[in-house]
């Protein structure tokens, strides 16, 4: 029995401890400029372990973190191991934000809300779902330091990219769209946290 308490309490203290936790911001939009990008016509394809990886755009994104995942196991986790699901204008907005359920699985972002607080519209084209592969171990290294909320500033391009399996992925190239395909997949130079 006593064993029992043990690893009842050891489970606990472990919760706590590995709970991830979320950077609060007040009431306001904390991003106000849209992400750009620059198509690039002729981009060069260059390989990532067994992956050809293809640039479409240049790509620069300023945004608040609504949500992140890890992936390890699933087919190009080891190209993009992380998934952030990104907010700007009012998508960044506390008072907003608080009225939205939002998650992430199986590589996509899932919202959900019994009132909108802002039009259905406004909340599908200034959020999205990236899934980031880092250009080097540095940036790599950063994506642990990323939490909910932190405001962070994304340079690199644009990509799709493609295993010597077959496995395939194609980045979004509009903040227009959604659901499958809506997401955009980043060559990450640079990573900055705000």
């Amino acid at each position: 029995m006593k064993w029992i308490a043990y690893f009842i309490g050891f489970f606990i203290v472990w919760l706590l401890l590995s709970a991830e936790e979320v950077i609060e911001h007040p009431a306001g939009i904390l991003v106000e400029q849209l992400p750009t990008q620059v198509s690039i016509s002729h981009g060069s394809s260059f390989f990532v372990n067994d992956y050809r990886v293809t640039p479409v755009a240049e790509f620069k994104v300023r945004a608040r973190v609504l949500s992140r995942e890890n992936y390890r196991f699933d087919p190009g986790s080891d190209l993009s191991p992380l998934d952030l699901a990104l907010g700007w204008g009012p998508m960044s907005d506390s008072a907003v934000l608080a009225q939205i359920d939002i998650s992430q699985s199986n590589r996509f972002y899932w919202w959900h809300v019994d009132s909108f607080p802002i039009p259905r519209r406004d909340i599908e084209i200034h959020s999205a779902n990236m899934h980031l592969i880092p250009s080097s171990d540095f940036v790599r290294d950063q994506f642990s330091y990323v939490q909910e909320g932190s405001i962070v500033e994304i340079t690199g391009k644009l990509v799709n990219a493609q295993s010597e399996e077959g496995w395939r992925i194609k980045t979004s190239t509009t903040r227009e769209d959604t659901g499958a395909g809506g997401c955009e997949v980043i060559w990450v130079e640079q990573l900055v946290i705000m």
